[in-house]
């Protein structure tokens, strides 16, 4: 599989959601497979919050990328048959514009400095991309949780611009319950002494302990209250494989070593940006319903949920259906077993993949 990484400057900026504008910016981008002559095979892949650029294959330091059970040669997304992008998104912390890149302005990182960004600002950065890239459809866009949100506004942004989505496990709004639980996650982060009112980098330290906490408590709630049970039920922790000596059982010990794995990694005002992205996003906010917002979509939809995700039930992608129904979208909607709960989306099964790999072709 070919595989190339790239930075694209944007000089001219990007005027955000929020009024203010970032005077230029860039994005970090992967692509695999080969753009064919007339460009009628991209597909684009949107991150959840936590992702990035790093989509499929291994990279240089060896990790396995976020959707790799997914795309390569002849897996659900074909490498050989699609020239495949994803870009990590402003505000993220892998390489693209965001808190822990220098300011152009001033000479100095970002930090806390950086500004909010919305799901419809990456969006129109992706748009700014695809004009880069020279192409006019993107044949498939498609994203899990918040990349599912992506997919989901391309369709209304850019109507003309996509063939099919993809919207896996994701929503057409966050509930106030997935609100309330990621301002506790932003809080832990805020309370930790090393957070510095966000300028921990200049200070040369960082919060680890509160994104930790963050991210522990976000991994309980990927997993419904069932999938944790019959993952972990009450079984004690093996005492040769302890994280921490104050584990007892098996669901503290694998929390504890998901929350110090991540802390190690991601970014303190990154993960409060794109919380508040996921937070802040309801395409529907400007129409009485949802049917309203999804009149122009001229893509196929592929909607999927997972019995298991307690964070985005499959309801949510329901509610996208009926509208979508309603106003004659051409759309499927599957709901599927899932391991893994929340995170679902990012592993193989038959199902999940004979449904993706039969939509796209």
């Amino acid at each position: 599989m070919k595989v190339e990484t790239k930075i694209f400057n944007f000089e001219d900026g990007i005027d955000l959601e929020n009024g203010t504008k970032l005077s230029s910016f860039e994005l970090i981008v992967e692509m695999y497979g080969e753009l064919n002559e007339d460009k009628s095979n991209a597909v684009l892949l949107c991150h959840a919050f936590s992702g990035n650029h790093h989509a499929a294959g291994k990279n240089d330091e060896g990790l396995i990328g976020w959707w790799d059970q997914l795309v390569g040669p002849e897996k659900a997304i074909d490498t050989n048959k699609f020239f495949v992008v994803c870009c990590n998104n402003l505000g993220g912390c892998s390489g693209s514009s965001g808190p822990t890149t220098v300011n152009p302005n001033n000479g100095e990182i970002y930090g806390s400095s950086f500004p909010q960004v919305s799901v419809v600002d990456w969006v129109n950065s992706q748009k700014m991309l695809t004009d880069k890239l020279g192409i006019s459809k993107w044949h498939f866009i498609a994203g899990g949780s918040l990349g599912g949100m992506q997919a989901l506004q391309w369709s209304i942004s850019y109507p003309d611009y996509v063939l099919k989505a993809g919207i896996f496990a994701a929503a057409a709004k966050s509930s106030t319950q997935n609100i309330a639980l990621n301002e506790v996650a932003r809080e832990a982060i805020r309370k930790d002494p090393n957070f510095l009112n966000g300028e921990y980098i200049a200070k040369g330290v960082k919060p680890k302990d509160g994104i930790k906490t963050a991210r522990m408590l976000g991994h309980i709630t990927y997993l419904s209250e069932e999938n944790m049970d019959l993952r972990f039920g009450r079984k004690f922790q093996d005492a040769d494989s302890k994280i921490s000596g104050e584990v007892d059982f098996e669901v503290e010990n694998y929390l504890q070593y998901k929350g110090e794995k991540f802390s190690e990694s991601f970014d303190a005002n990154s993960y409060i940006i794109m919380t508040k992205a996921m937070d802040n996003y309801d395409f529907a906010k400007d129409d009485d319903t949802l049917s309203k917002s999804v009149r122009n979509i001229k893509a196929s939809l592929l909607i999927i949920g997972f019995y298991s995700d307690w964070l985005y039930p499959p309801e949510r992608g329901k509610e996208i259906q009926v509208a979508a129904i309603r106003e004659n979208i051409n759309s499927s909607y599957i709901v599927l077993e899932g391991e893994q709960g929340h995170d679902s989306f990012l592993f193989k099964t038959e199902k999940y993949e004979e449904a993706i790999k039969k939509f796209i072709d």
